[in-house]
């Protein structure tokens, strides 16, 4: 039984540079499906949506939605058992966006104009991690999750504009409001309506979905580790897997036990 083919989006705000792009993914990797083109950020996470790709390209500056934008968007998306969130590759004409951030393995970038070499290896890269994706082991992206690498991003692209994280969460106890401090907090975990706050003394719940959270949080303290979940970073007390194999995050003072999607097993890469 042959495996379905590899599905790609392309979101660039340029015609020639998506034809250029495609034209040389043929070259390199003739049995790619591009499965639709976008022109823009919301484009893009609308045809990802419609199609659910493996892989999307995205040009780093669109008007509107950048590429880090709707990459932000693209990794909230819902999975299933049958879809991933997808690999990323974002296409670049500035290589100071590139070179550290990019080589840390999260997601991969490709310069414009896209040149047939650069390419190659960046197939190869993508080829591998989605092997290691959908097979037994996760992939080997190392230490730093999707947001981290785009938060790092947002600072570059736009270096006047120091991130203000969250110091503060107001949120419901009981019949009262209270005032969490930010690094008290374990882990948030959401459902369809409500987010809960759990601190060693106090669980409380707040309106405010994981998805916006991700943005107002410091990802060096927070990682996200399923599209539901955030755990303190320093709150995680240990890795065990349940009998049908999934990863499990123990929490320091709680027996609870977080599940960890498949999309963010290599936060816990040789733990």
């Amino acid at each position: 039984m042959t495996n379905p083919p590899i599905r790609a989006v392309l979101a660039d705000d340029e015609r020639l540079m998506r034809e250029q792009l495609r034209s040389r993914l043929t070259e390199v990797w003739p049995e790619l499906e591009i499965v639709a083109e976008a022109k823009n950020g919301l484009e893009a996470v609308e045809l990802t949506k419609a199609h659910k790709p493996n892989l999307v390209f995205l040009d780093i500056r669109m008007p509107g939605l950048t590429g880090v934008d709707a990459a932000r968007q693209i990794a909230q998306l819902p999975e299933d058992d049958d879809w991933l969130v997808p690999e990323i590759v974002f296409i670049t004409a500035y290589d100071q966006y590139a070179v550290e951030a990019f080589e840390q393995g999260v997601a991969d970038y490709v310069l414009k104009p896209a040149e047939r070499e650069r390419l190659q290896l960046t197939v190869a890269r993508i080829k591998k991690r989605l092997a290691q994706r959908e097979g037994a082991e996760s992939a080997d992206t190392g230490p730093v999750p999707l947001q981290q690498l785009l938060h790092k991003l947002s600072s570059q692209m736009n270096p006047s504009a120091k991130p203000q994280y969250l110091q503060w969460i107001q949120a419901t106890v009981g019949q009262a409001i209270q005032m969490i401090p930010v690094e008290d907090v374990l882990f948030f975990i959401s459902d369809e309506k409500y987010t809960r706050v759990q601190t060693a003394r106090l669980e409380a719940l707040i309106r405010k979905p994981i998805k916006e959270l991700v943005d107002e949080l410091d990802p060096q303290l927070f990682w996200q580790i399923h599209r539901s979940t955030l755990v303190n970073a320093r709150a995680i007390d240990g890795i065990t897997r349940d009998f049908r194999g999934r990863q499990l995050v123990g929490v320091k003072g709680l027996g609870e036990k977080l599940e960890v999607s498949r999309s963010y097993t290599h936060l816990f890469k040789g733990m």
